[in-house]
This record gives structure tokens, sequence and C-alpha cells, in this order.
């Protein structure tokens, strides 16, 4: 799958390329002015009268939109301590997600660097309300960069069960993975993976997943421009094969009786409807679960799928009209579409005769879509499997021992480095899940029950807490965001608005008092002394660590890439 196709990932264009291309689109009206004669043609021939409405909406100003991280707080507690509490407004069709205006800039506020929301686009929110995660369950967020769907979905694990979130895109894991920590998710795995290198590893293993597919970006115009010029650049029908690809592939690791969310940000009927159809066409052990149009949402049309449609039964096609559309110029968000697709329980599918011929007619048409190529793509990576995690798991490689004076060196267990931090640095209020895994001298907690990752790209094993050195361990930025204060022996808070918290994240150097130093009491235990590791909070929410001495010195620990620009 060719990475350059995501439209999530597209390069900006100035200003100036679009006015001179102003000629050769269309401009009859001022607010279509930008848009390319395809677009709104096609446009005009799907919506009929609604069209004058839907382009008016591009004169619209864009909406921004913001969602409290429910792992950390809820959506009043937040408001109670932010300075945006009065000049939001909710956005309905999501618990704690709010409308904010453009000269808000809640990036540039503490809370942000301590992981209390996340700013995404408020259709964006939608997909994953419709998945209805549950605590416990195992999740796949399968396009997950640049990790907002997957920090939502984390949120509503709240810690428990395990979300795998892949991305092919090896740059944008980057992203994916800081989004992740920030949120201060400890039950995730990160993978750089095609889709059909996974699907062998976790063959009906999740009970969720959700595909929020590549596509051309029509929705998302209005948002950002750039997408105007790449939409004729990457055509619907590349987009669409790739998505019938990632979406058998997603398929076969869903278990029976899971839920499947497929979403696009495009108003394109062959990268929606009509991927459902073939979906359908092809996987009888598959359904649509109705969605109630609520919110403005409209339904989605089956008559818009093509080809695909007039291979289904008429019901199968009907229930095409209970997968939703986010129209613009219905609703308060850009462009969006989604579809709910459960999994038939054994016994359901056991009652199905499908045509088997047919089916094996559908997958000649489609072979990279088939189990048969997943399973040999796999077997091609698999002698390089080894090879491909060390890569980019591994921390460059250190001579992880230490000289004992008589000539020896003394071999250092990572993991044995970490549990002495645990009883020396974390308060009897913390309780780390998962399994210790180490990679070179990273640390991570796998979440438990995990298939092996051999042979996988593999970005973050689990949740990285800290780096064993030669001579101690080095607790890492995720771990301080993962964390609750009262899970820290030493932390010190400040105020959101204290000038301290701004030169903290700045990374300078800070002196405080021993009297602001919190010191939590640990039973049976003797009492730790000022000296060591201090878990550095905001509002009562981690933002790092610092090292604190005894003559008042808060010696910065935050990493350069986490720092305030």
């Amino acid at each position: 799958m060719n990475s350059s196709l995501n439209s999530r990932s597209i390069g900006v264009y100035s200003k100036l390329y679009f006015k001179e291309r102003l000629s050769c689109l269309q401009g009859d009206d001022q607010m279509s002015g930008y848009l390319p004669i395809a677009f709104t043609t096609k446009m005009k021939s799907l919506l009929g009268e609604e069209y004058d409405r839907f382009i008016s909406s591009y004169d619209d100003p864009r909406l921004y939109g913001i969602r409290v991280n429910r792992l950390k707080l809820n959506g009043e507690a937040w408001k109670a301590i932010s300075p945006l509490g009065d000049a939001i407004r909710p956005i309905p069709w999501v618990e704690d997600g709010y409308y904010y205006e453009e000269g808000a800039r809640p990036g540039k506020h503490p809370h942000y660097h301590a992981g209390l929301y996340y700013i995404q686009e408020p259709s964006a929110m939608a997909p994953v309300e419709l998945l209805d995660v549950q605590p416990g369950q195992k999740v796949l967020d399968l396009c997950a960069a640049p990790g907002g769907k997957s920090t939502q979905i984390a949120a509503k694990l709240q810690g428990s069960g395990v979300l795998v979130s892949n991305d092919n895109a090896k740059e944008r894991t980057k992203a994916l993975a800081k989004n992740i920590e920030l949120a201060g998710v400890r039950n995730a795995v990160i993978l750089n993976e095609e889709p059909s290198a996974l699907a062998p590893a976790f063959g009906q293993w999740f009970d969720r997943i959700l595909v929020d597919a590549p596509c051309s970006g029509e929705g998302m115009f209005r948002k950002d421009e750039s997408m105007i010029a790449e939409w004729e650049k990457h055509s619907i029908e590349r987009c669409s094969t790739m998505q019938r690809h990632i979406l058998r592939d997603a398929a076969a690791m869903l278990a029976p009786g899971g839920i499947l969310v497929y979403s696009t940000c495009t108003f394109s009927p062959e990268e929606n409807e009509s991927q459902i159809a073939e979906l359908l066409a092809e996987l009888p052990d598959f359904e649509v679960v109705q969605v109630e149009p609520l919110y403005g949402w409209k339904n989605g049309q089956p008559d818009w799928a093509g080809e695909a449609g007039r291979e289904l039964a008429p019901a199968r096609l009907a229930s095409l009209s209970g997968t939703v559309r986010l129209w613009p110029h219905h609703i308060e968000g850009e462009g969006h579409y989604a579809a709910v697709l459960r999994r038939k329980e054994s016994d359901e599918a056991a009652a199905i005769s499908p045509d088997i011929e047919a089916q094996k007619e559908t997958r000649k048409k489609h072979p990279k879509g088939n189990a048969g190529a997943t399973l040999r793509a796999a077997e091609k990576r698999g002698a390089q499997g080894a090879k491909d995690v060390g890569k980019l798991n591994k921390a460059p490689e250190r001579n992880n021992g230490r000289h004992t004076g008589r000539g020896q060196t003394e071999t250092i267990d990572p993991s044995a480095m970490w549990l002495d931090f645990v009883e020396r640095e974390l308060s009897d209020a913390f309780e780390a899940t998962g399994t210790v895994q180490c990679f070179g001298s990273r640390v991570y907690l796998q979440p438990a029950s995990l298939p092996s990752l051999d042979g996988l790209r593999v970005v973050r094993a689990g949740w990285y807490v800290g780096d064993a050195g030669r001579n101690k361990f080095e607790p890492s930025q995720a771990l301080a965001l993962g964390l609750r204060q009262s899970e820290a022996v030493r932390s010190i808070n400040m105020q959101s608005d204290d000038p301290n918290v701004i030169r903290y994240l700045k990374g300078e150097t800070l002196f405080v008092e021993a009297g602001q130093l919190t010191i939590a009491q640990r039973e049976g235990k003797t009492p730790q002394p000022l000296k060591g590791y201090a878990l550095v909070c905001t509002d009562g929410y981690p933002i790092g660590w610092g090292k604190y001495s005894t003559d008042g010195m808060l010696k910065n620990e935050l990493p350069a890439g986490w720092r305030w620009m």
C-alpha cells in the first residue's frame, strides 16, 4: 500500500498555487471558485437540489474541536480548571467533545502538555463513537496515525484490554507514538505494518476494529486546501483499490460477534457504499449494523453502490441505508462516511449457504484481499522478521554491564533495574499491569494475552517505561504521562498559570523549596529521602520528570522532543 495516498499525510501547498489554477476551475459562484470541475460536476449529479446548499457550506468558517481525555479526567473536571471552560460548547455526537473558537489556541496551554485533551476535527470523532468500545476488549486501529482515534479508543478501554495501533507509514508512526504516550495510554502496542502482514498474526482475534481508511479526502477540502490539489493526483480509483485490500485484511482479523467500523473523509460513493457492498457480496458472515441518523447525519445511499450493489440480494443492498454520511451542510463538521459491520457468530454463519463458486470468482478479481495472499506476504517476510523488530524496537546497542573492578563484567538485567526503580521511586498506589518486555536497554510493560509479535515491525512493544543504562534506570516521558501524581514517591504540583510551569516545559532548571515537595507515605517501608526523581505536575496532572537535590535544585529531565516550542 502506497502511504503517499493517505489523505491525512498530504503536504501543504501555497495559496499562490490555487490562484494560478483558477482559470482551469469552475468559477460560476464565488464559493466554488477553487473546487475542481470534475468534483463539482459529480456532486451536482449526486445531490441534485441539495447541491447549492452543499456548495455554500464552503463559504462557512471551518470548525475546531477538542476532546477531553477521559483516561485522566472528564469534561466537567477539565472545564473547572481550564480558561476555555466558558468559551466552548458541546459536540452532540461525542462525550466530552467540544467546539472551540479559532483564536483559543489550546495547543499553547500546559494542559495540552499534560495530555488532558486532544485537538481533533469534530466529525472525525464520530467513527470511534460508533465502534462501541467496552473496557477489556481487544481493539485494532488499523490506519491509526496521527493517533486521534487511538487515544479516543484508549479512553473507552479505561486501561483494560488491548489496543493495537498500526500505521504502514514509518514516518507517521512517530506522531502516533507521541500522541499515545501524551495521552497516558498504558495498554497499547504500536506497529508499523501493512495490513496483509498483520492478518496471519491476529486471525479473528479482535473484538473491535477501526478502519479509518486512506481516501481521496473530499470531505476535508474546506479544512485543508492542499487536499484539493492532491485530489486530482491520487485518483478515486486508486484509493478504492487500496481500501478494498485493507478491508479484506481487516475482516480476517475480526472475531465472530465482533464489530468493524469503516470510515472515510470523502463523499465518493466508490470509496464508501461501493466498498461495503463489495464486502457484503464476498463475505456472507458480515452484516451492516443499522445506525440511526441522529445529529443531522444522513443515511447511506444503496443506489450509489454501483455494480457492486447489483451483486447483492435486495435486503443486503437495502441495509446500506444503515450506514451514515456526515454532510457539511447538515452538521457542524466536515464530510465523513461511516459503516458499522458485524461478523456473525459461528452458529449464525454456519446457517448460511453461500454460493462457493461465486466467492471464488470474487477472490480471483481481488487476489490481494484474500487470506492466501496475506499468508504468502507474511511468509515472504518471515525470515527477516527478527531483524525488522530489532531495527525499529531496539535502542542502540550498549554494553549492558558494569566492571566489577576484577577485570570482569557484571551483567545488568533491565527488567531487574525497572523493578528496583519501582521499589524506590513509585508509591504503593502504583499497580503495574502486563508483562515486562526488554528490547536492548528499553523496558516495556506489554498487555497480557497478546499474540506473538515475531516477524512484525514493532514501534512500541507496550507502555515504554524507561531505559536501563549502565549504572541507573532512566524513567521515560511516557511513564510520567501515564502515571497519576499519587503513584510517584516524590511529586511537585504547580498551578498552570505559574510561570515555572512554562519554564519547566521549555527545559529550564527550577529551584523548589522542600515544602513544595509531596512525599508519598509507603506502608512498612523506610521513608525515601528528598533527593531523587520527582514527578512534575500542573493542576495535579503529570508533565514530566525532574531530579530533586537537597539544595532545592530541580534538574529538568524533560526530553528535547517534548519541550514547549
